[in-house]
């Protein structure tokens, strides 16, 4: 799963990197410790602006039907083989991608002395874009947008960190992922050989552990302790 992820780009800045229009009135959370009902940055296409804009979406998709917006917490990942089919995730698939930068994600390791967080990121200062999905649930009075990550099995040396990874989208897929239903459709799959060339991961601080924590010291390589073996970056493909 993608539980949490580093974004530290203004919206006025993924709005230029994404063509897009700047609607959150700043009201958006970004930092090296983003966390479920977090509100993040999404990149969706828009009807009234008649083309791309960047909204601030709580993280945890709330279906319409759900009696309560807490359930959005367990529904902060979507499972890329089932969104087509799901009640929860197949009309947003159809209507309602998204892109979600990010400047890198974190999973847990399992080892016998606790779990150890690793940090994937880009090899350039480019950002990574994870497929998403976003919904709106409540009246007038109590609008809320929401969105998930979608979620694929993970791939080469990120396989000895988590079984799971975010859908980290090709670059030269961005328009048919946000538009084009067949050709998302066509990109639920594991990634391929050219976007793994594009990422780096390392062992970071516990500390990211905690939701309060939030520096760049949290995505800077560290030393496992305890002589754990550490997946190999070699390995990734």
């Amino acid at each position: 799963m993608c539980g949490r992820y580093a974004s530290t780009r203004s919206t006025a800045d993924l709005a230029t990197l994404f063509d897009a229009v700047d609607v959150t009135g700043g009201d958006t959370d970004i930092g090296f410790n983003m966390a479920p009902t977090q509100r993040i940055p999404v990149v969706r296409m828009s009807r009234s602006a008649e083309g791309r804009v960047v909204s601030a979406a709580r993280w945890g998709l709330v279906p319409p039907w759900a009696k309560d917006p807490a359930v959005g917490v367990r529904m902060i990942n979507a499972r890329a083989e089932t969104v087509t089919t799901s009640r929860a995730y197949r009309a947003p698939f159809a209507r309602r991608r998204c892109l979600v930068p990010a400047d890198g994600w974190y999973e847990w390791q399992k080892l016998p002395g606790g779990k150890q967080p690793y940090y994937t990121t880009g090899v350039d200062e480019a950002p990574l874009v994870f497929a998403g999905l976003w919904e709106t649930w409540g009246g007038d009075s109590d609008r809320l947008m929401t969105c998930t990550i979608l979620t694929v099995n993970a791939v080469g040396g990120l396989r000895d960190v988590h079984e799971r990874m975010p859908l980290v989208l090709p670059v030269d897929s961005y328009r048919d992922w946000l538009e084009d239903p067949d050709a998302a459709e066509h990109l639920l799959r594991q990634p391929g050989e050219e976007l793994l060339s594009r990422l780096r991961f390392h062992p970071v601080d516990r500390a990211v552990g905690n939701v309060r924590n939030d520096s760049p010291k949290l995505i800077e390589p560290v030393e496992v302790a305890g002589g754990a073996t550490v997946p190999s970056q070699d390995t990734l493909f």
